[in-house]
């Protein structure tokens, strides 16, 4: 095994181990045993009300590792796969994670969209979850980045605020529901895996106009339309989506509402191999808020990705898609 992985499985081990301990130690969850364990390693204390010898074992295992030695993507990485551990033995169906994989595709697609720009972009996640995408997005993305991110789940924002500190990553993390109405800059970029659903303030969604004409209007309609709403004139926008979503009886309502604020770029299917089955497929949508230099391409991009594993048919993948940008959007 190679050192840097080995730095890797050091963190998360301590990571994987102390938040056991705090599980059982303050009667915690796992997940929120380890956000109290990377606080820790931030802090480079113990936290916690607990005796002696809990604290001792506790101090042991922080003066075992050296966060200095590891770089952004091994934090990250180890963090998340604690994250996935504990997300298995969790029972809320909305604690998911975005993959790796993905991660690093989405990265590639606003690289892309963004160029080489030496001022600030400001980049939106409206659902960051434990922050695994908005930190991939920070360490892989090349321009500079002003982040702001939403997150309404107590523990799955502590965890995205924990990661960020052990990353030393500075963003706008906010404890809120992204759907209420907020007051901040329009941005130049969206990144969001949309939870998927019905949203249950009714009264909120009235205001919206992705209301379902009955009943309760669907989360992600309504994450599209306040995205779209908070981007700048000429802005990029990245969702993962169901891929039943043009499929539902408010599907036309959506498509419309998409095209008349946005120009439609692409669709692409994740592989279907990523899913337990195919009724959680997703896809990557992209659109571009229309603006005054904006160009509609004359078809957008549809594809079904391959699997990340096969390397040389994402190549060509790859290659396609840059083609159509420069083909399309005269994007390099």
């Amino acid at each position: 095994m190679n050192l840097i992985n080995t730095k890797m499985e050091s963190l998360y081990t301590y990571l994987d181990d102390s938040a056991a301990y705090l599980e059982k130690a303050q009667n915690l969850t796992y997940l929120e045993g380890l956000a109290e364990a990377g606080e820790n390693l931030f802090r480079e204390e113990v936290c916690q009300n607990v005796t002696m010898e809990q604290k001792n074992w506790l101090l042991d295992k922080l003066d075992s590792l050296n966060l200095e030695e590891l770089s952004n993507e091994d934090i990250r990485k180890a963090f998340q796969l604690a994250v996935l551990k504990g997300m298995k033995g969790a029972v809320q169906p909305h604690h998911s994670m975005t993959p790796d994989t993905v991660c690093l595709f989405l990265s590639y697609l606003v690289n892309k969209v963004i160029g080489k720009r030496e001022e600030s972009i400001h980049l939106l996640d409206m659902a960051a979850g434990s922050g695994n995408l908005v930190h991939a997005l920070m360490n892989q993305v090349t321009a500079p980045l002003s982040v702001t991110a939403f997150e309404v789940d107590e523990t799955l924002v502590k965890l995205a605020f924990v990661s960020a500190n052990l990353q030393k990553h500075e963003l706008q993390l906010f404890h809120k529901d992204s759907i209420e109405p907020i007051s901040y800059n329009p941005v130049d970029v969206v990144v969001t895996d949309l939870p998927v659903g019905y949203y249950p303030k009714d009264e909120i969604a009235a205001e919206y106009a992705l209301r379902a004409k009955e009943g309760h209007s669907f989360i992600h309609h309504l994450m599209i339309e306040q995205a779209i709403n908070k981007t700048k004139d000429g802005g990029f926008l990245f969702f993962l989506v169901p891929n039943f979503i043009f499929e539902s009886d408010q599907a036309k309502q959506l498509h419309e509402f998409v095209k008349g604020e946005t120009n439609i770029l692409a669709l692409l299917q994740l592989p279907k191999t990523m899913f337990q089955s195919e009724q959680f497929g997703k896809s990557i949508f992209v659109l571009q808020k229309k603006g005054e230099n904006t160009i509609q391409p004359k078809q957008a991009l549809l594809a079904e990705l391959p699997s990340f594993s096969k390397k040389e048919a994402l190549s060509d993948m790859m290659k396609q898609i840059n083609k159509w940008f420069k083909d399309e959007l005269r994007i390099e």
